[in-house]
């Protein structure tokens, strides 16, 4: 790094990654790397490029600094981060903003997956409950419905849309242009103050329907990825139904078992 680029590096905003509630029945490293991951593509577009040290973010997410290390290890391999010798850690300019879909049961991997991509809220409003989504909202007579696309922030080429379903009451509460910033998921926990106790997701191969095709630019009927995840809350209550499809050609879908 030559001198202007550390003058121009020591003038931005310091990263800030977010807290992390730690589940320890998931691994570790894994939590960590996905909560980072999050972090790093939904940070302001002003933010220094640096991380802090091994040991700072060890001490941010409670954990050891080998746990660190492999997690940082993992953001690395998917080119997100490059680590040099005395100089530290740093954001890659480029740094690949979609990724496959990975579904490991930490609402933190979900917070990640959605984050990093413009999002432009396309639409909201009340609406009947559909009815492949009745069996969620048993008594409700309607849902707010919110309506958006999501871009690469490089290309601005679109890589996925998404409907999300809320209770009335829920959706009362929360305020349209935070969904312009933060994935629904991390706005109904961090924002509007949900606790959520699980998200149930579901991933299956479709093929793109006119709507789909003309948001996603693909052609008509080429594969996409559909997936639904139902969040609910400490009551077991549905608070969300999300409804995302993924263009075909730019996701693909993973399941990482833990084998202790």
């Amino acid at each position: 790094m030559n001198r202007m680029n550390q003058v121009n590096e020591a003038s931005r905003p310091g990263f800030a990654p977010d807290s992390l509630v730690l589940n320890r029945k998931l691994p570790l490293w894994y939590q960590v790397s996905q909560s980072l991951r999050a972090s790093i593509l939904g940070r302001p577009q002003d933010a220094s490029a640096r991380l802090p040290t091994e040991e700072q973010l060890a001490a941010h997410y409670g954990v050891s600094v080998l746990t660190m290390r492999q997690a940082l290890k993992e953001l690395e391999s998917e080119g997100l981060i490059s680590r040099h010798r005395r100089r530290g850690t740093f954001i890659e300019p480029r740094a690949r903003r979609v990724s496959p879909v990975r579904l490991l049961g930490s609402i933190d991997t979900i917070v990640a997956q959605q984050s990093g991509e413009r999002t432009t809220v396309l639409g909201h409003g009340r609406t009947p409950v559909p009815g492949d989504l009745a069996e969620f909202f048993p008594g409700c007579s309607e849902v707010v419905s919110y309506r958006r696309l999501r871009c690469d922030e490089g290309t601005g080429e679109p890589t996925n849309w998404a409907e999300n379903a809320l209770r009335p009451e829920t959706a009362a509460r929360l305020d349209v242009t935070d969904l312009e910033r933060w994935p629904m998921t991390k706005v109904l926990r961090d924002v509007v103050g949900v606790r959520i106790s699980r998200i149930t997701d579901t991933v299956e191969a479709r093929l793109a329907d006119p709507a789909t095709a003309e948001l996603l630019q693909v052609p008509l009927l080429s594969p996409i990825l559909h997936y639904t995840g139902v969040t609910y809350d400490e009551d077991g209550t549905v608070v969300d139904v999300a409804r995302i499809r993924y263009r075909g050609d730019r996701f693909s879908f993973s399941v990482t078992v833990d084998a202790h």
